[in-house]
Protein backbone atom coordinates (compact mmCIF):
# COMPACT_ATOMS: atom_id res chain seq x y z
CA UNK A 1 0.00 0.00 0.00
CA UNK A 2 2.64 2.25 1.05
CA UNK A 3 4.85 3.68 -1.96
CA UNK A 4 8.79 2.71 -2.62
CA UNK A 5 9.12 6.90 -2.25
CA UNK A 6 7.08 6.78 1.16
CA UNK A 7 9.02 3.99 2.81
CA UNK A 8 12.45 5.85 2.15
CA UNK A 9 11.09 9.00 3.80
CA UNK A 10 10.07 7.42 6.81
CA UNK A 11 11.98 7.71 9.74
CA UNK A 12 12.18 6.99 13.77
CA UNK A 13 10.69 10.20 16.16
CA UNK A 14 13.25 12.00 17.65
CA UNK A 15 13.12 12.19 21.84
CA UNK A 16 11.05 15.06 21.32
CA UNK A 17 8.81 14.05 18.95
CA UNK A 18 7.68 11.03 21.21
CA UNK A 19 7.81 14.00 23.93
CA UNK A 20 5.13 15.91 22.40
CA UNK A 21 3.13 12.53 20.89
CA UNK A 22 2.59 11.27 24.45
CA UNK A 23 1.84 14.95 25.37
CA UNK A 24 -1.15 14.62 23.04
CA UNK A 25 -1.98 11.42 24.81
CA UNK A 26 -0.17 8.92 22.71
CA UNK A 27 1.34 5.48 23.81
CA UNK A 28 3.50 3.45 22.69
CA UNK A 29 4.79 -0.29 23.67
CA UNK A 30 8.06 0.57 22.18
CA UNK A 31 9.09 3.87 20.29
CA UNK A 32 11.10 2.33 18.10
CA UNK A 33 9.06 0.41 16.41
CA UNK A 34 7.25 3.44 15.37
CA UNK A 35 7.96 5.37 11.95
CA UNK A 36 6.54 8.63 10.07
CA UNK A 37 6.65 10.26 7.08
CA UNK A 38 9.69 13.38 7.09
CA UNK A 39 6.36 15.46 6.54
CA UNK A 40 3.87 14.49 8.86
CA UNK A 41 2.61 17.05 10.87
CA UNK A 42 2.77 15.49 14.52
CA UNK A 43 -0.40 18.33 15.17
CA UNK A 44 -2.91 15.61 13.54
CA UNK A 45 -1.50 12.96 15.80
CA UNK A 46 -3.92 12.53 19.40
CA UNK A 47 -4.83 9.93 21.69
CA UNK A 48 -3.35 7.15 19.43
CA UNK A 49 -1.86 3.74 21.56
CA UNK A 50 0.61 1.84 19.25
CA UNK A 51 1.27 -1.50 19.19
CA UNK A 52 3.68 -3.53 17.58
CA UNK A 53 5.42 -1.97 13.94
CA UNK A 54 3.67 0.86 12.70
CA UNK A 55 4.33 3.33 9.87
CA UNK A 56 2.91 6.42 9.00
CA UNK A 57 3.07 7.77 5.83
CA UNK A 58 2.50 11.67 5.75
CA UNK A 59 0.01 13.60 6.99
CA UNK A 60 -1.27 16.73 6.54
CA UNK A 61 -4.60 18.44 7.04
CA UNK A 62 -7.29 17.88 6.99
CA UNK A 63 -6.35 14.06 7.59
CA UNK A 64 -5.84 12.94 10.95
CA UNK A 65 -5.19 10.08 13.48
CA UNK A 66 -6.93 10.16 16.60
CA UNK A 67 -8.57 8.32 19.50
CA UNK A 68 -7.39 4.37 18.16
CA UNK A 69 -5.35 1.64 18.99
CA UNK A 70 -2.88 0.85 15.73
CA UNK A 71 -1.40 -2.64 16.02
CA UNK A 72 1.49 -3.96 13.71
CA UNK A 73 0.11 -1.47 10.86
CA UNK A 74 1.40 0.11 7.64
CA UNK A 75 -0.73 3.17 6.92
CA UNK A 76 -0.11 5.61 4.24
CA UNK A 77 -0.52 8.86 2.75
CA UNK A 78 -3.43 11.34 4.35
CA UNK A 79 -5.61 8.84 5.56
CA UNK A 80 -8.23 10.23 8.30
CA UNK A 81 -8.35 7.25 11.42
CA UNK A 82 -10.75 8.63 14.24
CA UNK A 83 -12.46 6.76 16.49
CA UNK A 84 -11.61 3.13 16.75
CA UNK A 85 -13.25 1.30 19.33
CA UNK A 86 -10.87 -1.46 20.27
CA UNK A 87 -7.89 -1.63 17.51
CA UNK A 88 -6.79 -2.14 13.95
CA UNK A 89 -4.68 -4.74 13.75
CA UNK A 90 -2.58 -6.01 10.94
CA UNK A 91 -3.79 -3.43 7.73
CA UNK A 92 -1.65 -2.13 5.03
CA UNK A 93 -3.88 0.88 4.80
CA UNK A 94 -3.74 2.63 1.34
CA UNK A 95 -3.64 6.59 0.68
CA UNK A 96 -6.53 8.92 1.49
CA UNK A 97 -8.29 6.27 3.11
CA UNK A 98 -10.83 7.74 5.37
CA UNK A 99 -11.66 5.13 8.45
CA UNK A 100 -14.19 6.86 11.74
CA UNK A 101 -16.44 4.60 14.38
CA UNK A 102 -15.43 1.21 13.90
CA UNK A 103 -15.35 -1.46 16.09
CA UNK A 104 -12.50 -3.11 14.53
CA UNK A 105 -9.96 -4.17 11.68
CA UNK A 106 -7.83 -7.14 12.01
CA UNK A 107 -6.06 -9.35 9.43
CA UNK A 108 -4.44 -12.32 10.43
CA UNK A 109 -1.10 -13.24 8.64
CA UNK A 110 -2.77 -16.32 6.50
CA UNK A 111 -6.06 -14.33 5.52
CA UNK A 112 -7.37 -14.94 2.27
CA UNK A 113 -10.01 -12.65 2.58
CA UNK A 114 -12.75 -15.09 0.87
CA UNK A 115 -10.85 -16.06 -1.58
CA UNK A 116 -10.73 -19.85 -2.16
CA UNK A 117 -13.93 -19.96 -0.10
CA UNK A 118 -16.29 -23.30 -1.25
CA UNK A 119 -20.05 -22.51 -1.23
CA UNK A 120 -22.94 -25.23 -1.81
CA UNK A 121 -25.28 -24.21 -4.05
CA UNK A 122 -27.72 -26.65 -5.24
CA UNK A 123 -27.18 -29.61 -3.56
CA UNK A 124 -27.51 -28.38 0.31
CA UNK A 125 -25.19 -31.02 1.53
CA UNK A 126 -21.94 -29.41 -0.29
CA UNK A 127 -21.75 -32.48 -2.83
CA UNK A 128 -21.66 -29.69 -5.59
CA UNK A 129 -18.96 -27.33 -4.06
CA UNK A 130 -18.19 -23.97 -6.28
CA UNK A 131 -14.98 -22.54 -5.42
CA UNK A 132 -15.07 -18.72 -5.73
CA UNK A 133 -12.12 -16.41 -6.38
CA UNK A 134 -12.27 -12.67 -7.90
CA UNK A 135 -13.16 -12.88 -11.68
CA UNK A 136 -14.94 -15.70 -11.55
CA UNK A 137 -17.64 -16.24 -14.30
CA UNK A 138 -21.41 -17.40 -14.04
CA UNK A 139 -20.29 -20.10 -16.48
CA UNK A 140 -17.75 -21.60 -14.82
CA UNK A 141 -19.51 -21.53 -11.61
CA UNK A 142 -22.47 -23.51 -13.60
CA UNK A 143 -19.73 -25.66 -14.63
CA UNK A 144 -18.24 -26.44 -10.92
CA UNK A 145 -22.38 -27.01 -9.73
CA UNK A 146 -23.16 -29.29 -12.45
CA UNK A 147 -20.14 -31.19 -13.13
CA UNK A 148 -18.62 -31.95 -9.66
CA UNK A 149 -16.05 -34.60 -10.85
CA UNK A 150 -14.82 -32.88 -13.60
CA UNK A 151 -14.84 -29.47 -10.47
CA UNK A 152 -13.05 -32.23 -8.32
CA UNK A 153 -10.63 -32.93 -10.87
CA UNK A 154 -9.57 -29.54 -11.74
CA UNK A 155 -9.93 -28.07 -8.31
CA UNK A 156 -6.51 -27.09 -7.99
CA UNK A 157 -7.12 -25.06 -11.20
CA UNK A 158 -9.70 -22.87 -9.10
CA UNK A 159 -7.77 -22.87 -6.33
CA UNK A 160 -4.57 -21.77 -7.90
CA UNK A 161 -6.88 -19.06 -9.35
CA UNK A 162 -7.65 -18.03 -6.29
CA UNK A 163 -4.22 -17.69 -4.25
CA UNK A 164 -2.87 -15.79 -7.54
CA UNK A 165 -4.51 -12.16 -6.64
CA UNK A 166 -3.45 -11.23 -3.18
CA UNK A 167 -6.20 -9.66 -1.17
CA UNK A 168 -5.77 -8.25 1.90
CA UNK A 169 -5.89 -4.61 3.62
CA UNK A 170 -8.12 -1.80 2.62
CA UNK A 171 -7.52 0.00 -1.12
CA UNK A 172 -6.69 4.07 -1.57
CA UNK A 173 -9.45 6.13 -1.48
CA UNK A 174 -11.50 3.64 0.44
CA UNK A 175 -14.42 4.63 3.40
CA UNK A 176 -15.58 2.58 6.40
CA UNK A 177 -17.68 4.31 8.74
CA UNK A 178 -19.72 3.77 11.10
CA UNK A 179 -19.60 0.09 11.59
CA UNK A 180 -18.31 -2.87 14.09
CA UNK A 181 -15.83 -5.37 12.87
CA UNK A 182 -14.28 -6.36 10.40
CA UNK A 183 -11.77 -9.30 10.07
CA UNK A 184 -9.59 -10.63 7.86
CA UNK A 185 -11.84 -8.48 4.88
CA UNK A 186 -10.37 -6.98 2.19
CA UNK A 187 -12.00 -3.43 1.02
CA UNK A 188 -10.63 -2.32 -2.46
CA UNK A 189 -10.17 0.63 -3.76
CA UNK A 190 -12.39 3.38 -3.50
CA UNK A 191 -14.90 1.36 -1.88
CA UNK A 192 -17.33 2.56 0.68
CA UNK A 193 -18.08 0.63 3.64
CA UNK A 194 -20.99 2.62 5.63
CA UNK A 195 -22.85 1.26 8.51
CA UNK A 196 -21.91 -2.80 8.23
CA UNK A 197 -22.34 -4.80 11.14
CA UNK A 198 -19.81 -7.32 11.36
CA UNK A 199 -17.89 -8.67 8.61
CA UNK A 200 -15.39 -11.70 8.25
CA UNK A 201 -12.98 -13.50 6.01
CA UNK A 202 -14.36 -11.81 3.02
CA UNK A 203 -13.78 -9.69 -0.52
CA UNK A 204 -14.80 -6.18 -1.38
CA UNK A 205 -13.41 -5.53 -4.93
CA UNK A 206 -14.01 -2.39 -7.73
CA UNK A 207 -13.23 -3.06 -10.85
CA UNK A 208 -14.81 0.05 -11.92
CA UNK A 209 -13.34 3.42 -13.08
CA UNK A 210 -12.94 6.38 -11.01
CA UNK A 211 -16.25 7.82 -9.85
CA UNK A 212 -18.26 5.23 -11.55
CA UNK A 213 -17.85 2.65 -8.50
CA UNK A 214 -20.65 0.28 -8.17
CA UNK A 215 -19.81 -2.05 -5.61
CA UNK A 216 -20.26 -1.10 -1.47
CA UNK A 217 -21.91 -2.39 1.75
CA UNK A 218 -24.51 -0.74 3.56
CA UNK A 219 -26.32 -0.47 6.97
CA UNK A 220 -26.54 -3.21 9.51
CA UNK A 221 -25.09 -5.86 6.88
CA UNK A 222 -24.29 -9.51 8.38
CA UNK A 223 -21.52 -10.73 6.41
CA UNK A 224 -18.83 -14.11 6.50
CA UNK A 225 -16.76 -16.08 3.67
CA UNK A 226 -18.25 -14.06 1.26
CA UNK A 227 -16.78 -12.51 -2.42
CA UNK A 228 -18.43 -9.06 -3.42
CA UNK A 229 -17.18 -8.04 -6.80
CA UNK A 230 -18.85 -5.03 -8.76
CA UNK A 231 -21.82 -5.82 -6.45
CA UNK A 232 -23.04 -4.42 -3.27
CA UNK A 233 -25.23 -5.45 -0.02
CA UNK A 234 -26.85 -3.13 2.04
CA UNK A 235 -30.19 -2.94 4.50
CA UNK A 236 -29.31 -5.54 7.02
CA UNK A 237 -28.77 -8.49 4.35
CA UNK A 238 -27.28 -11.57 5.64
CA UNK A 239 -24.62 -13.50 3.97
CA UNK A 240 -22.85 -16.33 4.61
CA UNK A 241 -20.59 -18.32 2.18
CA UNK A 242 -21.56 -16.25 -1.14
CA UNK A 243 -20.54 -14.79 -4.13
CA UNK A 244 -21.72 -11.12 -5.45
CA UNK A 245 -21.20 -10.40 -8.81
CA UNK A 246 -21.26 -7.34 -10.96
CA UNK A 247 -24.20 -5.20 -11.00
CA UNK A 248 -25.88 -7.31 -8.47
CA UNK A 249 -27.94 -6.17 -5.34
CA UNK A 250 -28.66 -7.94 -2.41
CA UNK A 251 -30.79 -5.12 -0.26
CA UNK A 252 -33.70 -5.18 2.43
CA UNK A 253 -32.99 -7.69 4.85
CA UNK A 254 -32.32 -10.46 2.39
CA UNK A 255 -30.86 -13.68 3.96
CA UNK A 256 -28.39 -15.28 1.26
CA UNK A 257 -26.57 -18.94 2.50
CA UNK A 258 -24.04 -20.98 -0.28
CA UNK A 259 -25.23 -19.18 -2.56
CA UNK A 260 -24.33 -17.14 -5.97
CA UNK A 261 -25.25 -14.06 -7.45
CA UNK A 262 -24.31 -13.10 -11.23
CA UNK A 263 -25.09 -10.12 -13.29
CA UNK A 264 -27.70 -7.82 -12.60
CA UNK A 265 -29.29 -9.84 -10.11
CA UNK A 266 -31.87 -8.73 -7.51
CA UNK A 267 -32.75 -10.20 -4.50
CA UNK A 268 -34.51 -8.28 -1.36
CA UNK A 269 -36.69 -8.89 1.33
CA UNK A 270 -36.88 -12.80 0.65
CA UNK A 271 -34.04 -15.68 1.41
CA UNK A 272 -31.81 -18.27 -0.36
CA UNK A 273 -30.15 -21.42 0.42
CA UNK A 274 -27.53 -23.05 -1.95
CA UNK A 275 -29.20 -21.06 -4.94
CA UNK A 276 -27.34 -20.61 -8.00
CA UNK A 277 -28.57 -17.33 -9.25
CA UNK A 278 -27.53 -16.77 -12.87
CA UNK A 279 -27.92 -13.25 -14.65
CA UNK A 280 -30.93 -11.31 -14.02
CA UNK A 281 -32.64 -13.70 -11.36
CA UNK A 282 -34.35 -10.87 -9.64
CA UNK A 283 -36.75 -11.94 -6.08
CA UNK A 284 -38.20 -8.92 -4.45
CA UNK A 285 -41.09 -10.30 -2.38
CA UNK A 286 -41.01 -11.28 1.37
CA UNK A 287 -41.98 -14.64 2.22
CA UNK A 288 -40.21 -16.20 -0.99
CA UNK A 289 -37.32 -19.08 -0.83
CA UNK A 290 -35.46 -19.98 -3.56
CA UNK A 291 -33.64 -23.18 -2.45
CA UNK A 292 -31.52 -25.92 -4.07
CA UNK A 293 -31.77 -24.47 -7.85
CA UNK A 294 -30.24 -22.76 -10.78
CA UNK A 295 -31.90 -19.95 -12.83
CA UNK A 296 -31.48 -16.79 -15.30
CA UNK A 297 -33.60 -14.14 -16.01
CA UNK A 298 -36.10 -15.31 -13.66
CA UNK A 299 -38.57 -13.53 -11.47
CA UNK A 300 -39.54 -15.06 -8.56
CA UNK A 301 -43.49 -13.61 -7.14
CA UNK A 302 -43.94 -13.32 -3.33
CA UNK A 303 -44.20 -16.27 -1.25
CA UNK A 304 -42.12 -18.59 -3.91
CA UNK A 305 -41.22 -21.44 -2.02
CA UNK A 306 -39.15 -24.61 -2.71
CA UNK A 307 -38.35 -27.85 -1.00
CA UNK A 308 -35.53 -29.93 -1.44
CA UNK A 309 -35.96 -32.18 1.55
CA UNK A 310 -37.75 -35.09 1.85
CA UNK A 311 -36.93 -36.36 5.58
CA UNK A 312 -35.23 -40.12 4.00
CA UNK A 313 -31.56 -38.86 3.08
CA UNK A 314 -31.54 -34.95 3.75
CA UNK A 315 -31.62 -32.28 1.70
CA UNK A 316 -30.14 -33.40 -1.46
CA UNK A 317 -32.32 -32.96 -4.15
CA UNK A 318 -32.27 -29.77 -6.67
CA UNK A 319 -33.68 -28.72 -9.59
CA UNK A 320 -33.28 -26.36 -12.36
CA UNK A 321 -35.53 -23.11 -13.59
CA UNK A 322 -33.83 -22.92 -17.03
CA UNK A 323 -33.95 -19.55 -18.57
CA UNK A 324 -36.71 -16.61 -18.40
CA UNK A 325 -39.21 -18.69 -15.63
CA UNK A 326 -41.48 -16.57 -13.93
CA UNK A 327 -43.20 -18.29 -11.02
CA UNK A 328 -46.65 -16.52 -9.70
CA UNK A 329 -47.52 -15.29 -6.06
CA UNK A 330 -47.80 -18.77 -3.66
CA UNK A 331 -46.02 -21.13 -6.33
CA UNK A 332 -44.57 -24.00 -4.65
CA UNK A 333 -42.06 -27.04 -6.67
CA UNK A 334 -41.06 -30.00 -5.37
CA UNK A 335 -37.77 -30.70 -6.75
CA UNK A 336 -36.22 -32.50 -7.79
CA UNK A 337 -38.10 -31.09 -11.23
CA UNK A 338 -36.97 -29.22 -13.92
CA UNK A 339 -38.78 -26.47 -15.21
CA UNK A 340 -38.59 -25.45 -19.32
CA UNK A 341 -37.82 -22.25 -20.48
CA UNK A 342 -39.63 -19.18 -20.48
CA UNK A 343 -42.48 -20.69 -18.52
CA UNK A 344 -45.04 -19.32 -16.19
CA UNK A 345 -45.79 -21.81 -12.76
CA UNK A 346 -48.81 -21.25 -10.80
CA UNK A 347 -49.90 -23.59 -7.95
CA UNK A 348 -47.86 -26.38 -6.00
CA UNK A 349 -46.08 -28.73 -8.29
CA UNK A 350 -45.49 -31.70 -6.40
CA UNK A 351 -44.86 -34.37 -8.92
CA UNK A 352 -41.50 -33.62 -9.96
CA UNK A 353 -42.11 -32.38 -13.26
CA UNK A 354 -40.23 -32.26 -15.90
CA UNK A 355 -40.77 -29.51 -18.54
CA UNK A 356 -37.98 -28.83 -20.24
CA UNK A 357 -39.23 -30.37 -23.62
CA UNK A 358 -42.29 -27.54 -23.97
CA UNK A 359 -40.38 -24.00 -23.39
CA UNK A 360 -42.85 -20.98 -23.28
CA UNK A 361 -45.76 -22.93 -21.33
CA UNK A 362 -48.02 -22.08 -18.52
CA UNK A 363 -47.62 -24.65 -16.14
CA UNK A 364 -50.78 -24.98 -13.61
CA UNK A 365 -50.82 -27.57 -10.51
CA UNK A 366 -54.04 -29.34 -9.74
CA UNK A 367 -55.44 -29.91 -5.86
CA UNK A 368 -52.96 -33.06 -5.82
CA UNK A 369 -49.82 -31.44 -7.17
CA UNK A 370 -49.91 -32.72 -10.63
CA UNK A 371 -48.46 -30.35 -13.37
CA UNK A 372 -50.94 -29.03 -16.11
CA UNK A 373 -48.75 -28.24 -19.51
CA UNK A 374 -50.12 -25.51 -21.88
CA UNK A 375 -47.62 -25.71 -23.80
CA UNK A 376 -46.17 -22.32 -25.91
CA UNK A 377 -48.67 -20.02 -24.92
CA UNK A 378 -46.02 -17.68 -23.71
CA UNK A 379 -44.82 -17.37 -27.27
CA UNK A 380 -47.90 -15.22 -27.51
CA UNK A 381 -47.09 -12.57 -24.49
CA UNK A 382 -46.02 -8.80 -24.77
CA UNK A 383 -44.13 -9.94 -21.61
CA UNK A 384 -42.09 -11.69 -23.33
CA UNK A 385 -40.77 -8.96 -25.92
CA UNK A 386 -40.96 -6.32 -23.00
CA UNK A 387 -38.21 -8.77 -21.02
CA UNK A 388 -35.47 -9.10 -24.22
CA UNK A 389 -35.67 -5.60 -24.75
CA UNK A 390 -35.25 -4.61 -20.53
CA UNK A 391 -32.20 -6.82 -19.94
CA UNK A 392 -29.97 -4.78 -22.07
CA UNK A 393 -31.21 -1.27 -20.69
CA UNK A 394 -31.51 -2.40 -16.88
CA UNK A 395 -27.61 -3.87 -17.06
CA UNK A 396 -25.65 -2.08 -14.13
CA UNK A 397 -22.35 -3.46 -15.40
CA UNK A 398 -22.16 -0.76 -18.66
CA UNK A 399 -20.38 2.50 -19.10
CA UNK A 400 -18.61 1.88 -16.01
CA UNK A 401 -15.34 0.37 -17.30
CA UNK A 402 -15.41 -2.73 -15.92
CA UNK A 403 -14.00 -6.07 -17.07
CA UNK A 404 -17.31 -8.37 -18.27
CA UNK A 405 -17.25 -11.42 -16.12
CA UNK A 406 -20.40 -12.63 -17.59
CA UNK A 407 -20.96 -13.35 -20.86
CA UNK A 408 -25.15 -13.11 -21.72
CA UNK A 409 -27.21 -14.44 -24.32
CA UNK A 410 -29.91 -12.07 -23.92
CA UNK A 411 -32.17 -13.57 -27.23
CA UNK A 412 -35.14 -15.21 -25.91
CA UNK A 413 -34.75 -17.06 -28.93
CA UNK A 414 -31.36 -19.09 -29.59
CA UNK A 415 -30.02 -22.48 -30.38
CA UNK A 416 -31.07 -23.35 -27.28
CA UNK A 417 -34.62 -22.64 -27.05
CA UNK A 418 -35.24 -23.27 -30.59
CA UNK A 419 -33.82 -26.64 -30.61
CA UNK A 420 -36.01 -27.74 -27.83
CA UNK A 421 -38.95 -26.54 -30.27
CA UNK A 422 -37.90 -28.34 -32.81
CA UNK A 423 -37.51 -31.36 -30.73
CA UNK A 424 -41.06 -30.65 -29.74
CA UNK A 425 -42.42 -30.31 -33.24
CA UNK A 426 -40.99 -33.98 -34.13
CA UNK A 427 -42.97 -35.59 -31.00
CA UNK A 428 -45.74 -33.95 -30.63
CA UNK A 429 -47.62 -35.65 -33.66
CA UNK A 430 -46.83 -39.04 -32.68
CA UNK A 431 -47.98 -38.21 -28.82
CA UNK A 432 -51.20 -36.85 -30.47
CA UNK A 433 -51.62 -39.57 -32.38
CA UNK A 434 -50.61 -42.40 -29.97
CA UNK A 435 -51.55 -40.88 -26.53
CA UNK A 436 -55.09 -42.17 -25.88
CA UNK A 437 -57.20 -39.37 -23.83
CA UNK A 438 -59.40 -39.59 -21.41
CA UNK A 439 -63.03 -38.40 -21.05
CA UNK A 440 -62.06 -35.00 -19.84
CA UNK A 441 -59.35 -34.79 -23.00
CA UNK A 442 -56.55 -35.25 -21.00
CA UNK A 443 -53.36 -36.53 -21.87
CA UNK A 444 -51.27 -38.08 -19.35
CA UNK A 445 -47.22 -38.29 -20.15
CA UNK A 446 -44.50 -38.56 -17.70
CA UNK A 447 -46.77 -37.86 -14.71
CA UNK A 448 -48.05 -34.61 -16.42
CA UNK A 449 -51.29 -33.38 -17.83
CA UNK A 450 -52.10 -32.06 -21.60
CA UNK A 451 -54.52 -31.75 -23.90
CA UNK A 452 -54.18 -32.74 -27.70
CA UNK A 453 -56.16 -29.22 -28.18
CA UNK A 454 -53.55 -27.52 -26.41
CA UNK A 455 -50.46 -29.93 -28.48
CA UNK A 456 -52.05 -28.78 -31.42
CA UNK A 457 -51.99 -24.96 -30.80
CA UNK A 458 -48.52 -25.58 -29.36
CA UNK A 459 -47.20 -26.86 -32.85
CA UNK A 460 -48.89 -23.74 -34.68
CA UNK A 461 -47.22 -21.62 -32.13
CA UNK A 462 -43.89 -23.37 -32.17
CA UNK A 463 -43.51 -23.51 -35.95
CA UNK A 464 -44.47 -19.54 -36.25
CA UNK A 465 -41.45 -18.90 -33.40
CA UNK A 466 -38.60 -21.21 -35.34
CA UNK A 467 -39.69 -19.07 -38.49
CA UNK A 468 -39.00 -15.88 -36.65
CA UNK A 469 -35.91 -16.71 -35.46
CA UNK A 470 -34.82 -17.73 -39.13
CA UNK A 471 -36.09 -14.70 -40.48
CA UNK A 472 -34.19 -12.77 -37.57
CA UNK A 473 -30.86 -14.30 -38.61
CA UNK A 474 -31.44 -14.67 -42.48
CA UNK A 475 -33.79 -12.03 -43.50
CA UNK A 476 -35.38 -13.04 -47.03
CA UNK A 477 -32.09 -14.40 -48.15
CA UNK A 478 -32.86 -18.15 -48.57
CA UNK A 479 -31.17 -20.60 -45.38
CA UNK A 480 -28.72 -22.77 -47.50
CA UNK A 481 -29.30 -26.72 -47.16
CA UNK A 482 -27.73 -28.86 -44.36
CA UNK A 483 -24.09 -29.63 -44.38
CA UNK A 484 -24.39 -32.46 -41.23
CA UNK A 485 -25.53 -33.34 -38.17
CA UNK A 486 -26.75 -30.17 -36.18
CA UNK A 487 -24.67 -30.40 -32.84
CA UNK A 488 -26.64 -29.90 -29.52
CA UNK A 489 -26.28 -26.50 -27.51
CA UNK A 490 -26.52 -25.57 -23.80
CA UNK A 491 -26.96 -22.46 -21.75
CA UNK A 492 -24.43 -22.68 -19.55
CA UNK A 493 -25.54 -19.82 -16.32
CA UNK A 494 -27.07 -17.33 -19.50
CA UNK A 495 -24.67 -17.93 -22.12
CA UNK A 496 -25.57 -20.27 -25.04
CA UNK A 497 -22.85 -22.03 -26.62
CA UNK A 498 -22.14 -25.84 -28.55
CA UNK A 499 -21.42 -28.62 -27.00
CA UNK A 500 -18.03 -28.83 -28.11
CA UNK A 501 -17.19 -25.16 -26.83
CA UNK A 502 -17.94 -27.24 -23.44
CA UNK A 503 -16.42 -29.67 -23.83
CA UNK A 504 -13.20 -27.68 -24.89
CA UNK A 505 -13.86 -25.62 -21.57
CA UNK A 506 -13.53 -28.59 -19.28
CA UNK A 507 -10.40 -29.54 -21.46
CA UNK A 508 -8.82 -26.83 -20.65
CA UNK A 509 -5.56 -26.45 -18.23
CA UNK A 510 -6.02 -22.91 -16.50
CA UNK A 511 -9.06 -21.12 -15.65
CA UNK A 512 -7.89 -18.31 -18.26
CA UNK A 513 -7.69 -20.37 -21.20
CA UNK A 514 -11.27 -21.60 -19.92
CA UNK A 515 -12.73 -18.14 -20.14
CA UNK A 516 -11.22 -16.71 -23.13
CA UNK A 517 -12.89 -20.14 -25.12
CA UNK A 518 -16.22 -18.21 -23.46
CA UNK A 519 -15.43 -15.25 -24.76
CA UNK A 520 -14.39 -16.69 -28.16
CA UNK A 521 -17.65 -18.52 -28.23
CA UNK A 522 -19.46 -15.50 -27.45
CA UNK A 523 -17.80 -13.40 -30.09
CA UNK A 524 -18.51 -15.98 -32.79
CA UNK A 525 -22.08 -16.42 -31.40
CA UNK A 526 -24.19 -14.89 -34.50
CA UNK A 527 -22.38 -16.47 -37.49
CA UNK A 528 -22.69 -19.82 -35.13
CA UNK A 529 -26.21 -19.33 -34.75
CA UNK A 530 -26.73 -19.32 -38.56
CA UNK A 531 -24.55 -22.35 -39.14
CA UNK A 532 -26.87 -24.21 -36.88
CA UNK A 533 -30.18 -23.47 -38.10
CA UNK A 534 -29.24 -25.17 -41.21
CA UNK A 535 -28.12 -28.17 -40.15
CA UNK A 536 -30.68 -28.28 -37.06
CA UNK A 537 -33.88 -28.17 -39.56
CA UNK A 538 -33.14 -31.17 -41.38
CA UNK A 539 -35.16 -32.70 -44.38
CA UNK A 540 -38.35 -33.20 -42.62
CA UNK A 541 -38.52 -29.71 -41.07
CA UNK A 542 -37.34 -27.71 -44.54
CA UNK A 543 -40.92 -26.70 -44.70
CA UNK A 544 -39.85 -24.21 -41.36
CA UNK A 545 -38.02 -22.37 -44.12
CA UNK A 546 -40.51 -21.18 -46.00
CA UNK A 547 -43.79 -17.87 -45.67
CA UNK A 548 -40.66 -16.39 -42.89
CA UNK A 549 -41.74 -12.97 -42.98
CA UNK A 550 -45.39 -13.53 -42.86
CA UNK A 551 -44.85 -15.37 -39.59
CA UNK A 552 -42.72 -13.84 -38.12
CA UNK A 553 -45.06 -10.59 -38.45
CA UNK A 554 -47.97 -12.58 -37.32
CA UNK A 555 -46.07 -14.05 -34.06
CA UNK A 556 -45.33 -10.20 -33.16
CA UNK A 557 -49.00 -9.36 -34.27
CA UNK A 558 -49.87 -11.57 -31.30
CA UNK A 559 -47.82 -9.93 -28.77
CA UNK A 560 -49.09 -6.25 -30.25
CA UNK A 561 -52.93 -7.58 -29.60
CA UNK A 562 -51.70 -9.29 -26.22
CA UNK A 563 -50.90 -5.37 -25.44
CA UNK A 564 -53.52 -3.70 -26.65
CA UNK A 565 -55.89 -5.69 -24.45
CA UNK A 566 -53.97 -5.66 -21.30
CA UNK A 567 -53.94 -2.26 -21.76
CA UNK A 568 -57.68 -1.61 -22.46
CA UNK A 569 -57.70 -3.95 -19.02
CA UNK A 570 -56.30 -1.54 -17.02
CA UNK A 571 -57.82 1.07 -18.92
CA UNK A 572 -61.25 -0.02 -17.65
CA UNK A 573 -59.45 -0.44 -14.15
CA UNK A 574 -58.37 2.77 -13.72
CA UNK A 575 -61.55 4.06 -14.52
CA UNK A 576 -63.57 1.82 -11.58
CA UNK A 577 -60.85 3.24 -9.34
CA UNK A 578 -61.04 6.77 -10.32
CA UNK A 579 -62.56 9.37 -7.78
Amino acid sequence: MTSNQNLQSERRLTPAERDFLEQRGCTADDWDLVTIHDDTDLKRLRDVDFAGRVSIGRLKAPAAISRARIEDCEISDDVTIRNIGRRLFGCQIGRGVRIENVGAIEYDADATCGAGVEVSPLDETGSRPVIIFPGISAQLAALQARKPEWALEKKDLFLHAAASRKLTGIGDEAVIADCGTLRNVYVGPRIRVEGADWLKNGAIINNAEPGKEFAAVGHGVHAENFIIEDGRVDGASFVHNCYIGQGAEIDKGFTAHDSLFFANCTCENGESCALLAGPYSVSVHKSTLLIATETSFANAGSATNQSNHMYKMGPIHWGLMERGVKTASGSYVMWGARIGAFSMLMGAHKGHPDTSDFPFSYLFADEKGTTTIVPGLMLKSCGLRRDQQKWRKRDRRQGRGLPIHDRITYGVFNPFTIGTLLKALRFIPKLIRDMVPDEQGIIRWRNMKLSGAGLARAKQLYEAAVRHYIYTLYGDSPVPESQGEPEDWVDLAGQTIPRHTLEEVMAASDVETMESILTEADKNREEAERRWIADALGSDLRYLTKDLRHHSEWLQRMADEDKSAYERILAAEAARLSL
